[in-house]
This record gives C-alpha cells, structure tokens and sequence, in this order.
C-alpha cells in the first residue's frame, strides 16, 4: 500500500512539473513579446512569478512586466551602491546571519535602530518611491510625494541576501527582533514599502518571517498594515512568543547560524560588511 501511494505521490508530482513547465513558457512568449530584454531571463525568475500567481499565466506575465518597468526605473545601473543609503546603513539595523538548516541564508533585523529618514536630499531624491500595492481583493494608492530611502536600502538586502544563495536555494529567512521597540520606531510607510517589494516584485523569496520580542505597542501599528498584507504571505509571519523563542528558531536554524543575541553561537555581521 505505501507502495503504491508513494508511486501515486510521484507521479502527481511529475504531473504537477510538467504543466508547471508548460505555463513558464507560455509565460515566456506572452512576456517576450512585450519586452524582448525579457529573453535573458532564466525560467527559475519567470516560475516564482508564476508560482506567486496560482500558475495564472496572464496575471503572472502582467506581474512580471510591471517588474521589469520598476527594475530598469529604480535600478537603472543594476543594483543599489551603499553610497546611495548611507543613512539607512548608519543605523546598523541589518545583519546578514549564516543560513538555516534548508540552506537558506538569514537576515537579521534589530526594528529599535530603525528610525524614519533623515538623510540628505540627494539620497531622498535617489529613493523615491511610489507606493502602489495590490492584493486580491483590493487595491491602494499613496501619493506620488510619498518618497523615503528605505526602498533603496530593502533593495539593496535582498540583492545581497540573493548573491549569498547557494545553487538549487531561492528562498531566505528573515528574524524581525522588536526588542526595545517603541513609538519612535514606528514607520508605517516604511513597512508597506517592504511589503510592496516583497509581495509585487520579489515573490516567492521569503521563505518566513519570525517576529521576535514584539512589544503589546507594536500591535497598534499591525493592525494598521495587516490588511494590506496578501494572504499568501501573512501565512509567513510567524510571531515567537519570548518563552519558545529559542527552541522556535532552532526548529529552523542551527545553534551553530543562530545569531548570539538570540541564544546562538554568530556573532552579528552588518550587512554592508558580509
């Protein structure tokens, strides 16, 4: 019997592939067509937007053409220099941390050195940033002056976070550590704006988000943004209560990546420096 139904398992699988396959390049040609510089992308990018869209090939290539357009706008030269974000690094608020027990590599973000842009005006020229996000039941628009550099330097960690993925890895895991975080901290701008990047032009990369530490205040300002988060990826955010905090992590992460300050064994490494 566990014969069979390991056969029957497998072959669904199979199924499952080849008409994931057939979508991608049906995907391909609608994509091509309307921006050929598409043709150099590899079928691994063009399967996590398909993948982000329940395998709808038209949803998908419009999703993915609406990434291309931000890409060659927002990241003219490719990728983002720190000198760019020099404000968001000063805050040493982002660590590059190891990887987990899947391979999967993982930031670190201390929310408490996060405060709102201060930066100068060419940094908050560079940045800017129209919010616009969408989910399946809704959609928001903000203001064309909602500008602020921490879109230039969520860009700039996942790049990192992606160049650090071994072969055959697509996805990464990020510890939100709200510890000591207050009111001044607070940045409901900011997280939609990386919300908005992980959900419309980054699918299918964050693996989970375990928010560590999170304060009774901080649950003011999630309810506030919870309803723009898309179902697919409120399914990973996972909120660790402090008593199971460790042996939560360790579920995932070796002691041995696990971060010093939450019980591990590495100590931090900012991300500028990994």
């Amino acid at each position: 019997m566990m014969m069979g139904s390991e056969k029957m398992n497998n072959s669904m699988e199979i199924e499952d592939e080849n008409i994931e396959k057939t979508k991608i390049s049906l995907m391909r040609i609608l994509v091509e067509k309307q921006d050929p510089s598409s043709k150099e992308v590899e079928d691994g990018a063009l399967r996590r937007f398909l993948r982000a869209r329940d395998l709808d090939v038209e949803k998908a290539s419009n999703m993915f053409l609406k990434y291309l357009n931000w890409k060659r706008n927002f990241v003219p030269n490719g990728s983002i220099s720190p000198s760019e974000i020099r404000h968001e690094i000063q805050q040493n608020k982002m660590f590059l941390q190891g990887w987990d027990k899947k391979g999967r590599p993982i930031a670190l973000l201390l929310a408490a050195r996060h405060f709102q842009h201060e930066g100068g005006v060419d940094e908050f020229k560079r940045t800017y940033f129209t919010f616009q996000t969408s989910t399946n039941s809704q959609n928001v628009l903000v203001d064309d002056d909602f500008e602020f550099s921490l879109t230039g330097f969520i860009v700039y960690l996942f790049d990192k976070i992606i160049t650090r993925m071994p072969p055959g890895q697509e996805k990464f895991i990020v510890i939100g550590d709200l510890k000591g975080w207050g009111y001044a901290n607070s940045d409901i701008r900011a997280f939609l704006a990386a919300l908005s990047l992980v959900q419309d032009y980054y699918p299918e990369r964050l693996e989970k988000l375990f928010v560590v530490h999170a304060p009774y205040i901080f649950m003011t300002a999630w309810k506030v943004v919870y309803p723009f988060i898309d179902p697919k990826t409120r399914k990973k955010m996972i909120f660790v209560d402090n008593k199971s905090l460790k042996s939560t992590l360790l579920e995932e992460i070796d002691e041995s990546q696990l971060p010093a300050t939450l019980g591990g064994k590495l100590e931090l490494v900012p991300i500028h420096n990994s």
